[in-house]
């Protein structure tokens, strides 16, 4: 496995991320999820938005950028209502828009960052990204519930509840 590093994501990132992006579209479609993130998802001001405010993180290894996400600690208003519950109900860590190249582990690199931050973290996905879903599960995410989005789409929602001594609770 490649030995990746995580920082913040910089301006001069923008091209390289949006590749990333365009990648994951088409990896989606062609997965059986062309939905999720149709043609334009991000767009290009959410990701500006997340550079300017120090929630994009970029995933690298030798200088050269394989993976992209957003990590916030606090309150993410799309999880203020479940159809179901978490599993734990203390601060947590949201990981969205996460994305890959191709090159493999961006997921585990990512929940691994979070995890030095935080010991809760949620995530969502669609219900045809089969791929995630199967990913997260791997990684110890359990399944919550469904979560609407502001303009009422479903996801389904994950969490993950780190203990003290490092292992899923």
């Amino acid at each position: 496995m490649m030995e990746y590093t995580v920082r913040k994501a910089e301006a001069d990132d923008l091209g390289r991320i949006e590749e990333i992006y365009a990648y994951a579209r088409a990896f989606m479609a062609e997965n059986g999820n062309p939905t999720q993130w149709g043609k334009s998802h991000p767009p290009r001001e959410q990701v500006v938005r997340d550079i300017r405010e120090g929630n994009l993180y970029v995933i690298t290894e030798n200088g050269i950028i394989h993976g992209v996400f957003y990590f916030f600690i606090g309150d993410d208003p799309t999880y203020a209502e479940i159809d179901g519950a978490w599993h734990w109900d203390s601060p947590y860590g949201t990981i969205h828009r996460i994305a890959g190249d191709g090159s493999g582990g961006i997921l585990s690199t990512a929940v691994a960052f979070a995890k030095q931050h935080i010991g809760h973290l949620r995530i969502d996905t669609h219900e045809d990204n089969k791929v995630m879903q199967r990913a997260v599960a791997k990684q110890g995410f359990q399944r919550c519930g469904i979560i609407y989005l502001a303009d009422g789409s479903a996801r389904i929602a994950f969490d993950l509840v780190i203990k003290s001594g490092g292992e899923v609770k």
